[in-house]
């Protein structure tokens, strides 16, 4: 990871994109104060994708063709003892 000054990270731009693609975040500064991480596109999708809402993920499923049959066991339970 590398420090730069905003004047200086406006100059040598393509150095920091360069060193943010090979995997190395770049840290910008203004008045020494953090003020913005440059980082690989691929390393920002893997926090801040979000992933599929639901029905998004329900949807992209298989299609079933036909009737689904869903049967259910009619036994009761078993009996559990609850003791303390």
């Amino acid at each position: 990871m590398r420090w730069w000054q905003v004047q200086e990270a406006k100059q040598r731009f393509s150095e920091v994109l360069r060193a943010a693609e090979s995997g190395d975040p770049q840290v910008v500064t203004r008045h020494g104060r953090d003020v913005a991480v440059l980082i690989d596109i691929a390393e920002y999708r893997k926090f801040y994708d979000k992933p599929p809402a639901l029905m998004e993920y329900l949807r992209a499923g298989p299609l079933v063709d036909g009737d689904i049959a869903i049967e259910r066991d009619d036994n009761l339970p078993r009996d559990v003892e609850l003791s303390s």
